[in-house]
Order: structure tokens, then sequence, then C-alpha cells
């Protein structure tokens, strides 16, 4: 049986305005079903004899588009499932059509992804998202709109836009990467073509600027570690930073929540937080020594960050924010005070151990090993393939 589909004027239910709704119409098997248009007309504005809008509607051009566009995606739903071999009636074909186009608007999308990042703990990704989701919102006044909306044009706005309030270019590209990422997602929900992808045309990869370098020499590191001070609270930044640099620049948040579990047998094993890699690590003595100097019977922590007051992820995060802003605080003060080319923080020393490493010849896949970089699958694939004696004997490199 031919299936037919066309635009009709529905004269058998007129609105309350006494106008018409338009309607395209599914004919198959002797079945009609319908889907409402949203739009509606004059009776004097339609053509019958035609099927069509007469010239004489003011919003004949608007209107026949979306015909157009509604007519065109059920045509591709019907070449589909004859593609498939699939039988199929008119209220299959529509229910089909309403599945592959999910109305979510931006704003749904975005709102759903940050609640799922808040639901897995992901905290500073969540926040990262929502600073994204805030300046469109500043930018284009509300985000009621669907993903098709963003186009290249739009694109081009926004970069303007941020520029304009004087945002810096890495983080200018930090917001487009968010923002390409969430279209990818509707993407997947159907949410929007993938036809409509702005971002083939619009590279967000040239949205870079080198960074600043990060990396210490091993003879600068060494200064760090021996650096004295007579104020006592001087003492926990540098025992941060040189913990950091001898366990393979283990990140803040994952010191924060080390405890005894997490040695085994001379081995410093832990799930890193960002990437819920899994890493394992020789401990060197000096690690060994300062684990001991600040591990306390009453704390089940290795190092004085969290407490068991720090119950929910909320607490931690917040309890790790202030700590880990203290002591980059005061590592930037030992920097000023010993000449250092760069800021110090504590993630410079986890750049240093990389650098160290990296002049003694190991090489990058076991550098990317042991810093946990899992998020390149393809490299992660033989990067499990390292036995634990290229580690021990890479990590030796740092003494």
């Amino acid at each position: 049986m031919m299936i037919t589909v066309e635009a009709i004027c529905y004269k058998y239910k007129p609105l309350k305005n006494g106008e018409l709704p338009l309607k395209v119409r599914i004919f198959k098997d002797r079945k009609s079903r319908y889907i409402n248009l949203g739009v509606s007309t004059k009776a004097e504005d339609w053509d019958f004899s035609k099927n069509r809008l007469k010239d004489s509607h003011p919003n004949k051009d608007e209107i026949e588009k979306l015909i157009t566009r509604t007519i065109s995606m059920l045509k591709e739903k019907i070449i589909e499932l004859k593609a498939e071999q699939q039988d199929f009636t008119a209220q299959s074909l529509l229910d089909r059509l309403n599945a592959s186009t999910t109305r979510k608007t931006v704003g749904d999308i975005f709102n759903e992804q940050m609640q799922r990042l808040a639901d897995e703990g992901r905290r500073k990704y969540m926040l990262s998202l929502r600073y994204v989701y805030n300046t469109l919102i500043t930018f284009n006044k509300h985000l009621d709109i669907y993903f098709s909306e963003i186009d290249i044009t739009f694109l081009r706005r926004y970069e303007t836009w941020l520029r304009k309030r004087g945002v810096a270019e890495n983080t200018i590209g930090i917001h487009f990467r968010s923002l390409r990422a969430v279209y990818n997602i509707a993407i997947e929900q159907n949410a929007v073509k993938a036809e409509n992808y702005p971002f083939r045309k619009y590279k967000v990869s040239r949205l870079h600027e080198e960074t600043a370098k990060r990396s210490l020499s091993k003879s600068d590191v060494e200064r760090i570690i021996a650096y004295k001070s007579t104020n006592r609270y001087m003492r926990f930044p540098i025992d941060i930073f040189a913990f950091t640099y001898y366990c393979g620049g283990i990140n803040f948040i994952d010191i924060a929540n080390l405890t005894p579990a997490n040695i085994i047998e001379g081995k410093l094993v832990y799930k890193r937080h960002k990437t819920s890699k899994l890493i394992k690590i020789p401990l060197q003595p000096q690690a060994v020594e300062l684990i001991k100097k600040y591990q306390r019977n009453n704390s089940p922590y290795l190092f004085p960050i969290l407490s068991d007051f720090h119950e929910t992820e909320i607490q931690k995060s917040n309890r790790i924010h202030k700590v880990i802003s203290k002591v980059n605080k005061r590592l930037k003060e030992i920097g000023e005070e010993l000449g250092l080319p760069l800021t110090l923080t504590t993630y410079v020393a986890r750049h240093s151990q990389a650098t160290v490493m990296k002049k003694a010849g190991v090489s990058t896949a076991v550098i990317r090993e042991i810093m946990g970089h899992s998020s390149e699958r393809v490299t992660q694939i033989y990067l499990d393939s390292f036995d634990n004696e290229q580690i021990d004997n890479a990590m030796k490199n740092l003494l």
C-alpha cells in the first residue's frame, strides 16, 4: 500500500479565533495520522484546490519552510524503515519520528549534565560547566532555545562578547570546549541533528595560547625542599610540595583523601579523583618520612587536611579548597623569596617531577602511567602493559 505525506488545512475543527490549524497528514493502509504544526491560517488564505497557502498569507515563506522541514523528516524516516526492511503503520512512523526528535532546549541539557556531575561527585567539573551556563545566559538572556539555533553566527557573537569582557584566551577555549561537549550530548540524545553540528567549521582548537612555564629544574626543587623558615606554618606547604614531587605528581585532592589503606606493600595505591585511574607507585623513603611526620592515630587520614568532621562531598570540597588556597599562597611567598622564575604552587611540583623524569630519559608513556593520564584512551591501551619494575626504576630518577 502506498503512503502519502502532505500538508493540509484542517477545516473540521476551527480554533477559538476562527482560524484553521495546519497539519501534516500521514496516510497508509487506509488510516490517517496527523502532526500538528502549531500554526493556523484563515480559510481565505488557504487554496484548498491546490492544498497550499495563498500568496496573500503574511507569513507564507516561514510556514512553508516549517511544512517542508516536517515532510522531509517524515520521508527520511520512511527511507530508514524501508532500508531496514521493516513494515510500519502510519502510527508507528509517527512514533519513530517523535522518538528521534526529543525537544530538549540548551538549558535542559545543561541542567541535566550539571545534575549528573553533582550526583557523581564531580563537583569541580560541575561548577566549571555551571560557569559556562551562566555566561551563556548573560550573553543570550536565556537558554530556552534549541541546539539548532547555536550556529556559527551564534558562536562568533559569543566569542566576541567574551573578548569584550576581557576573558583570557585559554578561558574562552575552555568555555567553547564545554559547549561543544554539551552539544555532542545533545546529538546523542537526538535533541539536534548531527548535520547541524557547527564545530566542524568553527574550530575550537584555535582558542589556545601557550601556557606559562610550570616546571622547575631538579636543583630548584631541592632548594624548595631545603628551605628553612622561622614560621612553622611554612613547613606544611613545603612538605606537601615535596610529597607531590616524590609521589609521581599526585594531586592535592588525592593527597587529602589518602588513608593507611592506600599503603600496600611499600607502594602508594589509590584511584585518581579526576579520572578514577588506579595508580600504583613505590613510596620513596622521603615520602615515607613525610607520612610518619603527619599521620595521627586519632585521624583516618595520612595528612591533616580532612577530618571526621568532613562527612559530605560538599564539606570535603570546601575544606580542600580552603587548605590548598593557603598552601599555594605560602608557596608563592617562598618562591618569591627564593627568586624562582614562576609562581610556585603544588601544581608546579606535579609538572616538575614529569620534567625531571623526561630529562632523565624516561619515556613519555611511562610518565603518563605514573601521573594517571588515562583520558587518552588509545595511549592507555598500551600503557597498561608497563610492569611495576619500569615504574619503580623511573621513580628513582627523582632522588
